[in-house]
């Protein structure tokens, strides 16, 4: 006899529709920034002047490179990035962040901070300690998954 289905017994399906819940917060409180949540890892990889490949990205950001490409393209567009020739690759760019991007980051951060904040005001030191090492725990275990 198999058991009876209790998905809300299920911590990752709990944490997946939260995450869900979070990532359309993310997206809410960014957008008038003219910042999307996948953006975020480019942001962050190129933040202090780095100046990387788009295979740097995609690597960094753990996606395809078909996927950074088409990211890129529409953050150029959107004058967030600029490229320039590598001096060491003449078919590779170094993709870097434009004055308008780096203005961006620290309103971004903040947006990020007080989602945090929100999200996580009723946890105590000791009980957001103890869920940021069951996250990571967690994640160890996806990762393992992916192997």
């Amino acid at each position: 006899m198999t058991e009876a289905w209790q998905p809300r017994a299920m911590p990752t399906l709990a944490l997946s529709r939260v995450a869900r819940m979070i990532h359309r917060l993310v997206e809410l409180r960014l957008s008038p920034l003219g910042i999307k949540t996948a953006q975020l890892p480019v942001l962050v990889a190129l933040k202090d002047g780095a100046k990387l490949t788009q295979k740097e990205l995609a690597v960094s950001a753990g996606v395809e490179q078909p996927t950074m490409a088409q990211l890129l393209a529409r953050m150029e567009r959107d004058g967030l990035i600029r490229r320039e020739p590598s001096p060491d690759n003449w078919r590779s760019s170094l993709v870097m962040l434009t004055a308008h991007a780096e203005a961006l980051l620290e309103p971004g951060r903040e947006v990020l901070r007080s989602i945090d904040e929100e999200v996580c005001a009723g946890l105590g030191a000791e009980d957001r300690e103890t869920f940021l090492r069951l996250l990571y725990k967690i994640a160890e275990g996806a990762g393992e998954a992916d192997r």
